[in-house]
């Protein structure tokens, strides 16, 4: 199985490529580690975002797609244009998209924690929580 980690922060989409495969996980190189978003109200930026996200997910041939959830409301809530940028990803057509919480994360890490340091994974420091959020996505197969 091949997924596509999210965390959405403002108004960018990062992201990290995990497989795994008979218990073994493999980290493959991708050429983007995150979308930016100009300007959420232009139509034309949103269209273009969905189709290069989805043109990543059939290029590296991606089963699913596992989004970070964010807070509705209070001090930690999502911004208006993560949203947005969630929404289109929940849209392309033909891919599955799944969400963990904060919590559900903490609950598989504490059960089946990382058996190396984050550093040794070869991703860059901002991609994180994305690689913590598929690692334990993949937990559950």
């Amino acid at each position: 199985m091949k997924i596509c980690a999210v965390e959405l922060r403002s108004n960018e989409a990062i992201i990290c490529l995990l497989s795994q495969n008979d218990g073994l996980f493999d980290l493959p190189e991708c050429r983007s580690q995150k979308f930016i978003m100009q300007d959420s109200m232009d139509n034309e930026q949103m269209r273009k975002f969905q189709q290069t996200f989805k043109k990543l997910l059939d290029d590296y041939q991606i089963d699913r797609v596992v989004i970070r959830t964010r807070e509705t409301r209070g001090k930690f809530a999502g911004s208006a244009v993560g949203f947005k940028l969630e929404a289109a990803i929940q849209l392309i057509e033909g891919i599955e998209v799944d969400f963990m919480t904060s919590q559900e994360i903490k609950q598989k890490l504490k059960r089946n924690p990382l058996a190396i340091e984050f550093r040794a994974t070869g991703l860059r420091q901002f991609q994180e929580a994305a690689f913590m959020t598929g690692y334990a996505y993949m937990g559950k197969y």
